[in-house]
Order: structure tokens, then sequence, then C-alpha cells
């Protein structure tokens, strides 16, 4: 088997990126632009896909992003990122979002993202991604709930 197609198991994908929140960040109430966690959660994405198929990738699709809690000025921003589902050229990548309170320590729960990438050969096109493995129950079950979230995305 190409070694490059070797399965590989979830955790070796798994990343982390931490933002502190300034003004710039914000609208006039003081929150943070849902555009710029957007741009975090993809980026997290982009990094644990292309971790995971050690090759270039590229978006093509934010799957879900509801924002339950808001992110204020001063937040530390905490975006862990994994590839949840692989297919032949595309992953799918999990991205659960965390604001902090560096001083506290208080840490909520603001929102997770499902996002679609496709992974790139030296030219551009795409090309095969190893398989995943998915070791533990939760991983197994969020592997079969990417597998139908990808099913449905197909059928569109």
């Amino acid at each position: 088997m190409d070694k490059s197609l070797e399965p590989k198991p979830v955790q070796s994908s798994r990343i982390q990126i931490s933002q502190l929140m300034h003004p710039e960040h914000a609208n006039l109430l003081g929150n943070v632009h849902g555009g710029w966690i957007m741009k975090l959660a993809d980026e997290a994405g982009a990094l644990a896909c292309m971790r995971h198929a050690r090759c270039r990738v590229v978006s093509v699709a934010i799957y879900s992003m509801v924002f339950r809690q808001p992110i204020r000025i001063g937040d530390l921003v905490i975006l862990n990122a994994e590839v949840t589902y692989t297919g032949r050229t595309s992953m799918e990548a999990e991205v659960p979002v965390s604001a902090e309170d560096h001083i506290t320590g208080d840490r909520t729960h603001t929102n997770t993202a499902y996002l679609v990438y496709v992974a790139l050969d030296s030219e551009g096109r795409p090309t095969r991604v190893r398989p995943l493995i998915a070791e533990t129950e939760d991983e197994k079950r969020r592997f079969e709930q990417a597998k139908a979230r990808q099913a449905r995305r197909l059928q569109k």
C-alpha cells in the first residue's frame, strides 16, 4: 500500500488554536464578529485536515456553525479541531469553539463548526486521502454522524 494512504487515527489530526480577542475583532457592543470566528474555525479545520492528509486542502463547505454564546473583547478564543470523517478526496473537520476569561479561567462553549475540505495534489487537483481510524466509542459515533452529514451533502 502507498505509505501516504495508510490509515491514521483521529488523534493524529488534533490541533488547537488560541487567540486573544481585541477591539478590532468586535462590533460596537464588544461582541466578536461571527465572521472572525468563522475565519479562525476555517483555519483550525484546514490545519487538522492537512495534518491528517499531509497535503494542501481547500475549503468546500461550512456545513454547520451556530453561535450559542457571544465572545467578547478580552476573551481568549480556543478552537480545537480534528478530522471526523474521510471520503475519497474529502475530509470533514469538527471544530468546537470556546471563550475563556483569562483572569478567572472560566470557559464557555460558544459553538461547534463542521467544515468540509478537499485534499489537493501538487498541481492543485483533488487527490485521495488516507482513511481515518476511529478508535474510541465517541470517535466512532462522530464518524457515523459525519458520514450521515456527507450523505446529505451529496444528495443536494
